[in-house]
């Protein structure tokens, strides 16, 4: 019997885009169709083809000046690469590789949104219209899936829908370094209260906005309690500027860029995502699968990981930031046995969470039940 593949046409293998490749290749998992993973740009990495976890990897290593305009190059490539295999079904991340997919095959293509504002320009609207019956759109949170609803109100609801972002929660909890060691290799006290942001120094990240809620909150929290900024980015000097106008430069440690930094989040007390309209936040589940309780902004895809109300705070919003600040490490330090089982069975619900809703096992469940899936691989 032939070979099965599903094609998964990716843009780049750099920052994030290496794991959403491993997450889409992991639906396959032990099922009987093989995954060939293309990188439309990109130079070819071992890394990347070991950690894409696909049964084969191909880098077609275009400039990005060479996928500009009508990319018939790049339509010919995959043309040539799926013309003598039988493909089921082609996954293609992000506009560009929808586009080539579209043009290229004439199989049914699902493609992937991990930001805002995808369908906000009419050309692009009115090319995947054009390619509306056999194509599917997924958002990695509800968010994005009502962005491109939006945008493209006079398609079906089915049509377009939501997968979200996952992690390997066993394969990322194999990784954690312990508590002391992490404390250790970030230079925190190992006595200290942490508060922990991860994310580049950039107006999008809004730490400003964590530093005013924590400067407002300081003097209610634990004795001693740091925050530690991990990441780098042009607001670097700002935000240092900030943090010693607002009197806490010696509470303040910015890590600068930590590799491999999810490793350490055992570090932490509590994470705190400030970003502005994050399309899902990947960062929020590393933090939980290292039992890392989460506050993040109510907009974005941030709420539809963190289930808990009294977790998130308006963007923008420092003295509600600081409010939920006081009262988290309130609850945290209380000493009778009520408060202690309630925080003990917040912490068990969070990882309940992580397991039903945001792991490679959940969104193959997930996945396959998708219309447009289930019609075109029935015995994966």
């Amino acid at each position: 019997m032939a070979e099965r593949w599903v094609v998964q046409f990716c843009h780049c293998h750099y920052g994030p885009f290496l794991d959403v490749a491993r997450q889409y290749a992991a639906l396959f998992a032990g099922g009987p169709y093989k995954v060939l993973t293309v990188y439309l740009t990109g130079k070819p990495s071992d890394k990347a083809r070991l950690e894409s976890a696909s049964d084969e990897v191909v880098f077609l290593d275009y400039a990005s000046r060479q996928v500009r305009g009508l990319k018939l190059d790049a339509i010919r490539a995959l043309r040539r690469l799926i013309a003598d295999r039988d493909v089921a079904l082609v996954i293609a991340h992000r506009f560009k590789p929808i586009y080539i997919a579209c043009l290229a095959t004439k199989l049914p293509v699902i493609g992937v949104h991990h930001a805002f504002g995808g369908y906000l320009r009419a050309p692009r609207r009115w090319f995947v219209g054009a390619f509306r019956r056999r194509l599917t759109l997924l958002g990695v949170s509800d968010a994005v899936r009502d962005d491109i609803r939006r945008c493209l109100a006079g398609w079906p609801e089915d049509k377009i829908q939501t997968l979200h972002n996952r992690i390997d929660v066993a394969a990322v909890r194999a990784t954690l370094v312990a508590r002391e060691e992490a404390r250790t290799t970030l230079d925190l006290p190992a006595e200290a209260k942490v508060i922990a942001n991860v994310g580049r120094l950039h107006p999008d990240k809004d730490q400003a906005t964590l530093l005013r809620g924590f400067a407002q909150a300081r003097a209610q929290l634990p004795p001693g309690t740091l925050l530690a900024i991990a990441g780098s980015g042009p607001l670097e000097a700002e935000l240092k500027a900030l943090a010693c106008a607002l009197g806490i430069t010696d509470d303040v440690r910015f890590l600068g860029q930590v590799p491999d930094v999810r490793r350490y989040f055992r570090a932490f007390d509590l994470f705190v995502l400030s970003s502005d309209h994050e399309p899902f936040g990947m960062v929020l589940l590393e933090a939980m699968a290292a039992d890392v309780p989460i506050f993040a902004t109510d907009c974005g895809g941030a709420p539809e990981v963190v289930a808990d109300p009294a977790h998130l705070f308006a963007l923008g919003n420092s003295d509600e930031l600081a409010t939920r600040l006081v009262a988290f490490f309130a609850d945290a330090g209380a000493t009778d046995s009520s408060a202690r089982a309630d925080n003990e069975a917040a912490n068990i619900a969070a990882v309940r969470r992580l397991e039903q809703c945001f792991s490679d096992t959940a969104a193959r469940r997930r996945f396959f039940s998708l219309p447009a899936v289930a019609a075109v691989l029935p015995s994966a």
